[in-house]
């Protein structure tokens, strides 16, 4: 891709919607993208340990780090229910951060809301604890999440938090700088509608910026509808870039440093 963006870190991805024998030619394609890394994100507690072998792919040129956590839309499958479970799961090197956690109103049946939000909780004291970000999933429950963020602030005191895939608006997004999270952006930010997310995305301070994939879902312009993957940040990338006024391997640098200060143990 001309322009693309070089050292740029893919900072939300799901490698375990692809086959082994795919991830080595993936990370191929990133590197030559100009990736330098990726975070390989756990939806379902159970399969904590799926995501840590994954990290068995990490080489020197293309890192591989994992998360484990439970989506909204499997709470009620998840055995592990509390803060204890959690960090027991997340004491791993190999593991940078917690999550995805939050609350997602537009798959979830409302009687589901209350548990939502107790795993989210739970979430949320689990990343204090061990002093990891924690990567939060928000959709259509803008002003709960708001809420929880600022309820668990206030009692216990801030914690790293990453709103992924943002495509809220703009008052969870000052919500959450407000209390010193950061926000990324994936492919959503490319497509034609989406100016009022580029208007936020314009808005976000520089050192609270990062970029994803969400692979293998909502691949960017101008490979929309295809399957993502973690090369195709660079769009994404240069799209923010020029929502800034960044060249390319200004965006890159900016948001590679974002990440390892909120992902410090991602070494």
């Amino acid at each position: 891709m001309n322009g693309a963006a070089t050292g740029l870190i893919d900072s939300h991805c799901h490698l375990d919607h692809f086959t082994d024998d795919e991830i080595p030619d993936l990370l191929d394609r990133a590197r030559a993208a100009g990736v330098e890394g990726m975070v390989t994100i756990g939806t379902r507690l159970s399969r904590a340990q799926q995501q840590k072998d994954l990290t068995r792919f990490d080489r020197p040129d293309v890192r591989v780090w994992c998360t484990v956590g439970t989506h909204p839309d499997h709470v009620e499958e998840c055995d592990v229910t509390d803060a204890d479970g959690i960090v027991a799961l997340a004491d791993d090197p190999r593991v940078v951060g917690i999550g995805e956690s939050g609350l997602d109103y537009f798959h979830g049946a409302e009687a589901v809301r209350p548990l939502q939000q107790a795993r989210f909780r739970a979430h949320i004291a689990a990343a204090r604890r061990m002093d990891l970000p924690l990567v939060i999933h928000a959709r259509e429950a803008d002003e709960d999440v708001a809420a929880i963020l600022r309820e668990e602030v206030e009692a216990h005191g801030r914690f790293r938090f990453l709103l992924h895939c943002f495509s809220s608006g703009p008052d969870l997004a000052r919500v959450a700088l407000e209390l010193g999270g950061y926000i990324s952006f994936s492919g959503i930010l490319t497509f034609p509608r989406s100016d009022a997310l580029r208007a936020i995305a314009r808005d976000i301070p520089k050192d609270r910026l990062l970029v994803e994939t969400d692979s293998p879902y909502l691949a960017p312009v101008p490979r929309r509808g295809k399957r993502n993957e973690p090369a195709l940040v660079a769009h994404t990338a240069l799209r923010l870039g020029e929502e800034h006024g960044l060249a390319p391997e200004q965006l890159a640098d900016v948001t590679t440093e974002n990440f390892h200060r909120l992902f410090s143990r991602a070494a």
